[in-house]
C-alpha cells in the first residue's frame, strides 16, 4: 500500500500548505462527481485521498503516522537482514479527536447564556417578593419553631 505521502504526491517534508494544494487539486481529479474513473473506484481513490489529508493536516497524527513509517522501514530492514520482524500498529482509520480551545464565539454564546440564566433567577425573585410571596414554605408535617 502506498503512503500517504505517495497518495498525496508529496516529500514527507511537505509544509501545511503543500498539503492542502495537493489535496485540492488531487481531490478534483477523483472525485466521484469530477472524474472519468468508474463510481466505485473514484469512491475508494477519493475515500483515501481523504484519509490521507485528515491524518496528514494534524500536526499531532502526523507525527505518529511518521514514527510508524519510520518503524515500518526498520521492520522491512530486519526481515531482510532475516531478522524477527519488529509489529507495527497500523493507521487508524478514522482520526482521532483533537481537543481544541474555544473560540471567541462559543465564550461569548456562554456568557449570553449564563446572564440569560441568571436574568431570569433575579426576575423571578423579583417578582415573587414584589407579589409577597413566600421565598420558603415549609411543609406542613415540619415542627414550628
Amino acid at each position: 500500500m502506498a503512503s500517504y505521502y505517495e497518495l498525496l504526491e508529496l516529500p514527507p517534508s511537505a509544509s501545511p500548505q503543500d498539503l492542502r494544494q495537493a489535496f485540492r487539486s488531487l481531490s478534483k481529479r477523483f472525485h466521484p462527481d469530477t472524474t472519468a474513473l468508474p463510481q466505485p473506484e473514484a469512491e475508494q481513490a477519493f475515500q483515501q485521498l481523504q484519509q490521507a489529508y485528515a491524518v496528514l493536516s494534524d500536526p499531532d497524527a502526523r507525527r505518529r503516522y511518521d514514527a510508524e513509517l519510520r518503524l515500518a522501514s526498520l521492520a522491512a530492514a530486519a526481515r531482510a537482514a532475516s531478522r524477527p520482524p519488529v509489529t507495527v500498529n497500523p493507521v487508524p482509520s478514522q482520526p482521532t479527536s483533537v481537543r481544541r480551545a474555544l473560540s471567541g464565539g462559543e465564550w461569548l454564546a456562554l456568557l449570553l447564556l449564563g446572564l440569560a440564566v441568571l436574568f431570569s433567577l433575579v426576575l423571578g425573585v423579583g417578582l415573587a417578593l414584589a407579589r409577597g410571596a413566600d421565598l420558603v414554605t415549609w411543609p406542613s408535617w415540619w415542627p414550628a419553631t
